[in-house]
């Protein structure tokens, strides 16, 4: 089987619009320090690029979720698989996302993290994909939006492959 993967986002309009939501998060937070929390796997090669383009402060953390248990749809409960180590209570928040679908991982996420009583919570996310909102999530800094398709690279995986590509595409089963 051999998968046929076309470019949906070059690699220089990552990395043009990341630079830009660095600029716009360091503006927001002058003066101020944030926590970068990356939601593993596929936010990684997002957060390291955001990181290095943001100006204030920054302190970096990790978090694993589920919420698809063996399904392959979204059941809105979270599984957290690795926790975050920062204290958060008190400190303005930033969690990194690859891509919002649904909307029922973050939307949890997000009230989780929002009991630790962070200063402010925000959501940074890569991509979104808007036809498949299912549940009010804000993003308050948005790379991309794209349409339903099965999407990869960038740190986004199809059954762990493509992560490394070094631009968005859209997968084609080629069979």
């Amino acid at each position: 089987m051999k998968d046929t993967i076309s470019t949906l986002i070059s690699e220089s309009e990552l990395k043009n619009r990341i630079k830009e939501l660095g600029a716009e998060i360091s503006r927001d937070y002058e003066g101020k320090s944030v926590v970068l929390i990356c939601i593993l796997k596929g936010a990684v090669y997002f957060l390291t690029e955001l990181s290095q383009s943001i100006t204030v402060p920054v302190t970096i953390d990790f978090m694993q979720v589920s919420s698809y248990g063996s399904g392959m749809v979204s059941t809105g409960n979270i599984k957290i698989k690795r926790d975050h180590e920062e204290n958060i209570e008190g400190r303005h928040v930033i969690v990194v996302e690859d891509i919002v679908d649904t909307g029922y991982t973050l939307t949890a996420l997000m009230e989780v993290l929002g009991l630790e009583k962070p200063a402010s919570i925000k959501l940074a996310a890569l991509l979104e994909k808007p036809e498949r909102r299912v549940k009010d999530v804000k993003i308050d800094y948005c790379g991309f939006s794209v349409p339903d398709k099965f999407v990869v690279g960038f740190g986004l995986d199809y059954d762990q492959k493509y992560r490394n590509l070094p631009y968005i595409g859209v997968v084609e089963n080629d069979g």
